[in-house]
């Protein structure tokens, strides 16, 4: 009995100590803080808001110094693929190089790099002698075609008056078939120097594709010869990525397969464009075979030679995966994260995924993530940097 009467004093004098320590940090034995009764609720909200682990805010002057940049979760064929490098070309059913066949002089420029040409616009006036010959020899040949035509009819209507010899007829329409092939092959000639345009001395050079002017080596005054195009005219809407791929792989490529592509001067944007060629030899050297993917480009933001990344589907694969760029998903302390953007400025989501394989320049999503999401790709890293920090925080306030 004595035992547990000095059992009760103890366990009261330990209660009491633990409310005193309660009253001194603004407690109540039930745990609540006292200065809390009267506050707003949403105060409170507010608190509760900004302890949410799984939120990262930014503030607005750091926002703008950190340059965030955002892509689209995707969804592609799930079955094996390969990355393989290439670099961006001209379509070559869309390109022309412009040039004289004849030594000449450049006396105007009435294109340059970057216009909008269509077929048979003017792009340069040119001078030579060689053409001023030939337009002189089509002159010619046109007089004595004009004089055997009458000459040839004239002689037609005293023949059949019966005042001249037939024969004298038939030497006459000679005489005229001679001129008129004369009077063609001097027209061809013309047209073979490609001066079918111009008078005297000077011609046009045209534009035979719709395109840009990619490239312009016509200068005013500029001797110009056959060694060296005047004009590069392409199609930049639609170009070609020219990739090398191992045999081993190339024999499982298929033609109409989608390609995603990837470019390391534009970070976080991706065309995907459809394998249009897989080639039929081997480069000895390399062991690889050339394969060409067509992508659009309606904004114009590519350019040819630039370098670019291809992931290629091989064989057949019906079955789907979502995917996002590899620099978004970071390693946390619970594990893979993504960070989304809220519709609050500043304000990040991050959400826990499972990660899967590394797919060149992306990453497979295993969940966690639909497609169609938005996360941050550049500078996700520094979101986490700061998540971790709010953290750390957080663990030291609680302790």
């Amino acid at each position: 009995m004595k035992s547990i009467t000095w059992l009760l004093v103890v366990l009261f004098l330990v209660l009491g100590c633990q409310r005193e320590k309660a009253e001194e940090h603004g407690h109540d034995e039930h745990g609540h803080d006292e200065h809390d009764e009267h506050a707003p609720a949403g105060a409170a909200a507010e608190a509760k808001r900004q302890d949410d682990p799984a939120v990262v805010r930014v503030e607005k002057s750091m926002l703008r110094d950190l340059r965030l940049t955002m892509a689209l979760a995707e969804s592609r064929p799930a079955g094996d693929s390969v990355t393989v490098l290439g670099e961006l070309a001209v379509s070559e059913d869309a390109y022309a190089e412009v040039g004289t066949s004849i030594p000449a002089r450049v006396v105007k420029v009435l294109a340059a790099p970057g216009d909008l040409v269509r077929v048979g616009q003017q792009l340069a006036e040119l001078e030579s002698p060689d053409v001023g010959q030939a337009r002189a020899n089509l002159a010619a040949s046109k007089a004595r075609l004009d004089l055997a035509s009458a000459s040839a009819k004239r002689r037609q209507e005293l023949g059949a008056e019966h005042i001249v010899a037939q024969r004298e007829v038939e030497l006459a329409e000679a005489e005229l078939a001679q001129a008129r092939a004369e009077h063609a092959a001097a027209g061809l000639a013309l047209a073979a120097l490609g001066a079918t345009s111009g008078s005297g001395a000077r011609f046009v050079l045209v534009a035979p594709v719709a395109g840009t002017v990619i490239e312009r080596s016509a200068l005013l005054g500029r001797l110009v010869d056959a060694h060296r195009p005047l004009y590069v005219v392409g199609d930049l809407g639609r170009l070609w990525l020219l990739v090398h791929a191992f045999e081993r792989d190339a024999l499982r490529m298929r033609t109409g397969a989608s390609a995603h592509v990837t470019f390391p001067a534009l970070p976080g944007q991706s065309v995907d464009g459809p394998v249009t060629r897989i080639g039929s030899r081997v480069d000895p050297t390399s062991r690889t075979v050339d394969v060409r993917i067509e992508l659009g480009n309606p904004s114009g933001l590519l350019r040819p030679g630039m370098s670019a990344s291809a992931l290629v589907p091989l064989g057949d694969a019906a079955e789907r995966v979502v995917t996002v760029p590899i620099e978004s998903v970071q390693r946390t302390r619970e594990g893979w994260a993504v960070f989304l953007p809220r519709a609050e400025e500043g304000s990040f989501e991050k959400r826990k995924v499972g990660r899967g394989r590394d797919l060149g320049a992306q990453v497979e999503i295993l969940s966690g993530l639909a497609a169609g999401e938005r996360v941050v790709v550049e500078g996700a890293f520094l979101l986490r940097a700061q998540a971790e920090r709010g953290a750390g925080e957080a663990e030291h306030h609680h302790h």
